[in-house]
């Protein structure tokens, strides 16, 4: 069997790097089959028709639908995630570190599915600061303990004109979600080490953003690359922005926007204990953040995209022209 005839089982495949990967590999001659909760929302959102996708419908969780989804495939690709837990929903540890080995295991008595590709995150570690890196990091370590041929990627902030954070900028910017009257996003305090008994600064985090397009070859490109095998791979686009660049960016171009609304930074550290006062009143669910979103989002989130074009041959598109292309979508 050719690379070109691979069969490639997919989990997420109905979200935002989903659908766009699905395309891709379908694209490029490859089967497709899709893990789908929602049957009848994602005939209408893939690409259905096309005689290279099955959609499985299922759950990573629900005991069976793994190995029906594995089945007679030669890999595997998960992206399965959650940015932050729902009251009364799956947690963290469930949807990110024991589907992931759920999905191993499937893919490992299959005798077929030797090939694993898993969707991380940068700054993923077992002793992060919050839970959503430590358990994206504990899905890491079940695909390396595998025995399987595994890539992992670690994207930066996937963007495009339907994902969640073009999406929720453009909110801000229409004054269509809280807080209305400014665009905020998160800083953090940083002591000069020049100076150990001087003042704190505050920091503005930097952001390389990575078109969705981007993420989606670098996954399929890898499938038809075996020197990837064992490899690890930032996923980031080659423009560092600040945050205050970016909202303003969004605010000026897309659809309904009010420009006199200004990006406003909100510390970290407060916010990070002001989500946990939340969670632990049982209140978590009147925040639109989490303790882990407050603390993640006063970080940079960068990384150098030299081994992704060295390797895969993808050079990524940078933030402002691949944004202002599609603006008017958002």
């Amino acid at each position: 069997m050719t690379q070109a005839q691979q069969t490639v089982a997919l989990t997420g495949a109905a979200g935002f790097v989903g659908r766009t990967l699905t395309r891709e590999l379908l694209r490029r001659g490859k089967r497709v089959r899709a893990l789908v909760r929602d049957r009848g929302r994602a005939a209408r959102e893939l690409p259905s028709r096309d005689p290279g996708l099955t959609l499985v419908a299922g759950d990573a969780l629900d005991g069976h639908s793994p190995a029906e989804l594995v089945a007679g495939a030669d890999a595997c690709v998960n992206l399965i995630g959650i940015i932050r837990q729902e009251p009364g929903g799956r947690t963290f540890a469930e949807v990110h570190t024991e589907a992931t080995r759920v999905l191993v295991r499937a893919c490992v008595a299959s005798n077929t599915a030797r090939r694993f590709v898993q969707m991380s995150a940068l700054g993923v570690s077992g002793d992060g600061e919050c839970e959503y890196r430590r358990t994206k990091w504990a899905a890491e370590q079940a695909v390396r303990a595998s025995g399987l041929d595994w890539t992992i990627f670690r994207p930066s902030l996937i963007h495009g004109p339907s994902g969640d954070l073009m999406q929720m900028a453009a909110e801000w910017a229409s004054g269509q979600s809280p807080p209305y009257f400014f665009m905020p996003y998160f800083t953090r305090w940083e002591h000069d080490e020049r100076v150990p008994a001087g003042p704190t600064r505050a920091i503005t985090p930097k952001v390389q953003p990575v078109a969705v397009e981007d993420v989606a070859a670098a996954l399929a490109e890898c499938l038809d690359r075996p020197e990837t095998v064992g490899e690890i791979y930032p996923l980031v686009g080659p423009e560092t922005l600040t945050w205050p660049r970016l909202l303003t960016l969004v605010r000026d171009h897309v659809p309904g926007s009010n420009r006199r609304l200004v990006p406003w930074g909100i510390p970290s550290e407060a916010a990070a204990r002001v989500a946990g006062a939340a969670r632990v009143a049982g209140l978590s669910g009147l925040l639109p953040f989490d303790r882990g979103m407050a603390v993640m989002g006063g970080q940079d989130s960068t990384a150098s995209v030299d081994k992704v074009r060295a390797e895969l041959g993808i050079d990524p598109r940078p933030f402002t022209p691949t944004f202002l292309a599609y603006a008017s979508r958002v």
